[in-house]
């Protein structure tokens, strides 16, 4: 039997928060359709532009027309969600990333640089995988720990008790009765967020299956890295942007789904098998 998705952080279901869940969502966890259009629409429009306008031999004005187009697209993505009142992290994220591939690739006037940046990142994030494994503290582990213990929500409430504001009703089983009657308040009765970023190490059946999901984690930045890497050197910009599109919601969502089969159950009290199973007769 796999465990209950925790309340509260992990609820929506987007992102690494997807991998705590009892059932999974492909689209759910990439961002849903808006969170895919906005993801895949500035690349595909960049692409998608400077390969059919460069055809005219002009390709600084092509390069022109691909960056404003996909700064346009991002815009938009950022002002549609401002107006609407709706969470603009993922947007503003993309801005960002955009605007960093814009300003190196209107630079130099080299369209295969506006992919520069993300080739940069994920370098990163691979030497960062691989450190964590090497150490034996799969990075895994670390998030999805976090996630499940609602580090960030206990953070930010812990921030507001030491302001001095009230500290906000939490779930069931943050405060209690006597908690109240001794006069400690919640943040302060409830465990440090950092308890869960290292209690799993103690259960060797954890750390494997996390040591596990980080090598597909690792798998999706060395794969993207060894096909992209390549064609940017070889100035290819239209296999470069598709590579970009194939490899990036699409794997991403993959590996989700991969660590999601590896992590359900971790913590529930026998093996998946055990549960699913009628007990067999002198077993």
């Amino acid at each position: 039997m796999t465990s209950a998705a925790p309340a509260g952080p992990a609820a929506d279901g987007r992102g690494v928060r997807a991998v705590t869940g009892d059932s999974f969502s492909f689209g759910q966890a990439v961002g849903g359709v808006r969170g895919v259009v906005e993801a895949v629409l500035p690349g595909l429009l960049f692409v998608v532009i400077y390969v059919v306008a460069s055809m005219g031999g002009d390709e600084r004005g092509a390069l022109t027309w691909a960056l404003t187009a996909s700064v346009g697209a991002a815009l938009v993505a950022v002002v549609a969600r401002l107006a609407q009142r709706t969470p603009i992290t993922q947007a503003l994220g993309g801005l960002l990333g955009i605007g960093v591939g814009v300003f190196w690739a209107w630079k130099s006037g080299e369209a295969q640089n506006f992919y520069v940046w993300g080739l940069w990142t994920n370098a990163a994030y691979l030497a960062a995988i691989l450190v964590s494994l090497a150490v034996r503290w799969p990075v895994v582990g670390l998030v999805v720990e976090a996630v499940r213990g609602g580090f960030a929500d206990v953070a930010a409430e812990r921030a507001r008790h030491a302001d001095g504001e009230q500290p906000q009703a939490g779930p069931a089983g943050t405060g209690s009765p006597e908690t109240a009657a001794s006069g400690a308040t919640a943040p302060d009765a409830a465990p440090s967020p950092l308890a869960a970023l290292v209690a799993w190490r103690k259960d060797p059946e954890l750390v494997r299956r996390y040591t596990l999901a980080t090598w597909f984690w690792a798998g999706l930045f060395a794969v993207r890295l060894a096909v992209k890497v390549p064609l940017y050197f070889a100035d290819s910009v239209g296999w470069l942007g598709t590579a970009h599109l194939v490899l990036g919601v699409p794997l991403w969502g993959l590996v989700l789904w991969l660590t999601w089969v590896v992590v359900r159950g971790a913590h529930s009290g026998r093996p998946a098998a055990a549960a699913d199973e009628p007990a067999r007769p002198g077993a």
